[in-house]
């Protein structure tokens, strides 16, 4: 049997703040796995990692927030709901957010609408599970802006599938002409953004044929804002 991955690539997702509340307090990541599977009554399917901590607060809650991102959220917010962990920071202490009316978080610049729901059955899988949610409250808060989609983020926006996401594959780097020819190219070990000298990093102030020894001390990746001291 033979998988080709570029081929489950062509599934369409949404990217997701998909948050909850228990005792410990808020939590919150960013998922690609959302999607609605009946519509009388209205539910929804959600698929998490184990390993995140939201994963816990909703089996403890039995309730869930999704919101759903626009193209123009700021992607510092992405950064942090995507590539850090809720148990070591509060990822709603710099982004704009309200208590829905089950308790949940949920983001407001940057998302379209939202909705929440109540647990009504998770199906344990090997390394993520599937929660089915019945939706309880809905809210369409901006038609303007386009949803932004997984492609989009790949492809447009240049980023990378967290190691938790049920996207994520194992990356291995290739040899280019560039290597090849002396050029060092640098991967961050968090996102697996690649660092091209050739390239720079002009929307950060980097210019083409910029050295990754010559970054600034402060530079962080472009992706999930992790220091330079985490490439390789």
């Amino acid at each position: 049997m033979t998988i080709d991955r570029k081929a489950l690539f062509k599934i369409s997702y949404g990217l997701y703040v998909v948050s909850s509340a228990d005792a410990s307090g808020n939590s919150g990541f960013i998922g690609n796995t959302v999607f609605q599977i009946t519509s009388k009554p209205p539910r929804v399917a959600i698929g998490i990692s184990h390993d995140n901590h939201t994963h816990g607060v909703i089996v403890n809650s039995g309730k869930i927030a999704v919101s759903v991102l626009n193209q123009n959220v700021d992607i510092a917010l992405i950064q942090t709901f995507g590539y850090k962990s809720s148990r070591d920071i509060d990822k709603f202490a710099n982004f704009a957010w309200r208590v829905g009316e089950n308790g949940s978080p949920i983001i407001i610049n940057g998302a379209q609408a939202s909705f929440e729901c109540s647990v009504l059955q998770r199906v344990e899988l090997e390394t993520h599970d599937i929660f089915i949610g019945e939706v309880m409250n809905a809210d369409a808060t901006n038609d303007t802006e386009p949803p932004l989609t997984y492609e989009y983020y790949r492809e447009v926006l240049k980023g990378k599938a967290p190691v938790n996401a049920p996207t994520f594959v194992e990356e291995q780097p290739e040899i280019s002409d560039s290597e090849v020819s002396g050029v060092n190219i640098r991967v961050c070990s968090v996102c697996r953004h690649e660092y091209d000298p050739e390239k720079g990093d002009p929307d950060h102030g980097i210019a083409p044929g910029t050295p990754f020894e010559s970054l600034p001390a402060d530079w962080k990746c472009p992706v999930c804002a992790s220091p330079k001291e985490v490439f390789a």
